[in-house]
Parts: structure tokens; C-alpha cells; sequence
């Protein structure tokens, strides 16, 4: 416990530290895109899960949010925006599943726009008190059905889902920008990542690691 509150009470040293150690353990699992890797790097973690759990912060492994909900381990997070990359700039970039506010930060080193949805509205509220601190100044939230993506702010370059789908939300595919590329963790008891990549009017589709997501679930609360 002693860890968790030098963390949050100002071991700025600590913190940094151990973001460091996160980064080589990334690399060391094969995240070799460097600007996903600065961008995990220059994210302070333990910001965005209760005080208790900021010990575990930087450990390679999801933490509860509250509300049924979880923030994704780092390898997860790391993967899925080095996927969306792949050689090209994020450009304006929509988020479904806000959860508490940690990807959009992270997203915010590496997009020009992230627009971040949520379906939960206490959980939208803890997102944002975690990220007003990092001003950031490219990143918009709102509370919204994740399910039917943010037409009014679409088309859309990037987007990534931090829920599982048991299909691809048709919303989504109409709302990517060509030339964009779209994960989402697929499936119910077994999931994997979908890539989903649009040329024209053709969209390309392919499977990466499995992973373990909350359900993508309809409606606000």
C-alpha cells in the first residue's frame, strides 16, 4: 500500500520509473511501434485507477473501474493502437468505451482529434476528472451509445472499441473515413481482435490475438 501512495501523493520519481519498466516489458513482447511506446510512456497510469490499485498500475494486467467495468492491461491497449497505425498517422479518431479515461489519453500523443464515448454516465464523469488535469486539449467526450458511434462527428480515420461485439455494429463500418482502419474485439466467450481496413468502397478484414473484453452493450445509464 505504501507504493500506491507515493504514487498518488507525489513519488514522481516512482511513477516514472515504473512507466519505464512498463515500456521495456512491451517491447520485450514485441510492441515495436516507438511513438505507441512514448505515448504509454508519457501517460501516468496510476491517475486514472483508485488509490488501492496504484500499485498495480503498471502491471501488465486489467484493473477494475467500477460499474462492471475494467481498464484494459497495457500490452492490450499498446497493440490495438500500434494495429490502427501500422504505418500511418490516427488522424481524427473515435473511441467507444471510454471506461476511465486512460486510452484517450494515450490516443491524444498520437491523433489529431479523439472523440471518446461512453454509455455510463458516472463513469464518463470519473473520466473526465482524470484527464482535466493532463489538459489535453484534442480530446472531447460524451456520454453516447457506443453501438451507434458519434455520426455527428464522423466521418472518422481511426476507431477502436474497448468492448466486445458479438458482430461489427453496422454504425460503425458506415462511419469510417476510406483509407481508415477500425479494431474491435469480436466474439463471446472466445474473442479476437478484428482489423477492419477501408479501400474505397472495400473493406478488408483480418484477425490478430485473442483477448479478453467486457460485452458491448446497448442504451446509456
Amino acid at each position: 500500500m505504501a507504493a500506491a501512495v507515493n504514487m498518488r501523493t507525489g513519488d514522481a520519481g516512482q511513477a516514472v520509473r515504473a512507466r519505464a519498466r512498463m515500456v521495456e516489458r512491451l517491447r520485450a513482447q514485441g510492441i515495436r511501434d516507438e511513438r505507441v511506446l512514448g505515448a504509454m510512456q508519457s501517460v501516468p497510469r496510476h491517475m486514472f485507477v483508485d488509490e488501492g490499485l496504484a500499485y498495480s498500475a503498471y502491471d501488465d494486467t486489467p484493473l477494475p473501474i467500477g460499474f462492471q467495468q475494467t481498464i484494459s492491461q497495457p500490452f492490450i491497449v499498446a497493440r490495438m493502437i500500434e494495429l490502427l497505425r501500422a504505418g500511418r498517422e490516427l488522424g481524427r479518431t473515435l473511441e467507444v468505451g471510454a471506461g476511465c479515461g486512460y486510452q484517450a489519453a494515450v490516443l491524444s500523443q498520437l491523433a489529431t482529434e479523439v472523440y471518446a464515448v461512453e454509455r455510463i454516465r458516472p463513469l464518463l464523469d470519473r473520466a473526465r476528472a482524470n484527464l482535466r488535469p493532463l489538459r489535453l486539449p484534442n480530446v472531447r467526450l460524451k456520454l453516447a451509445d457506443g453501438n451507434l458511434g458519434l455520426p455527428e462527428a464522423a466521418p472518422f480515420d481511426s476507431i477502436i472499441v474497448a468492448a466486445a461485439a458479438i458482430g461489427l455494429p453496422p454504425a460503425l463500418k458506415t462511419q469510417l473515413a476510406p483509407g481508415g482502419r477500425l479494431i474491435v474485439p469480436v466474439g463471446g466467450a472466445d474473442q479476437r481482435l478484428l482489423l477492419l481496413e477501408r479501400q474505397g468502397n472495400v473493406f478488408r478484414e483480418s484477425w490478430h490475438e485473442a483477448v479478453r473484453f467486457v460485452p458491448l452493450l446497448a442504451g446509456i445509464e
